[in-house]
């Protein structure tokens, strides 16, 4: 599947909130936390907010970075979301798409207090949170 950006790029306030995530959960590796922020933002029924988002002073990371071997499944997932979430069906469309679930992601994962290393941070993300069906259906209301 063709990569729905280039490259992505995260704003200033993205990357205080990567250093954070870095420091408490001891991964080095920006790409890797940038696609937890993804997935965990596509968890919400809710569309994430489209604001403008200043990437001066952010992160640039090229598609193959950020999705790695899984390029052709995190295409699918932002191509099927931007659908979903009412983002306009062309490429600007997606790469908002793309934009919006990886910063809503981060404020996410960001917003936990505590330093529990990775296993402190998948048991809050992965193990405590309540299963969600929002990728294929949209609530409104």
């Amino acid at each position: 599947m063709k990569a729905p950006v280039d490259s992505i790029r995260v704003s200033q306030q993205g990357r205080e909130q990567l250093i954070k995530l870095k420091r408490q959960t001891g991964i080095e590796n920006w790409n890797i936390l940038c696609r937890w922020a993804f997935c965990c933002s596509l968890r919400e029924r809710v569309a994430p907010p489209t604001v403008e988002i200043s990437t001066e002073g952010g992160v640039e990371m090229t598609w193959k970075v950020f999705a790695g071997e899984q390029a052709d499944s995190y295409a699918a997932l932002v191509h099927k979301r931007a659908v979903v979430d009412g983002f306009a069906n062309d490429p600007d469309g997606v790469s908002a798409c793309l934009r919006a679930h990886l910063h809503r992601g981060l404020g996410y994962l960001a917003s936990e207090v505590g330093n529990n290393g990775i296993a402190g941070f998948v048991e809050r993300w992965l193990m405590n949170r309540r299963p969600d069906n929002a990728f294929c259906e949209r609530s409104d209301g």
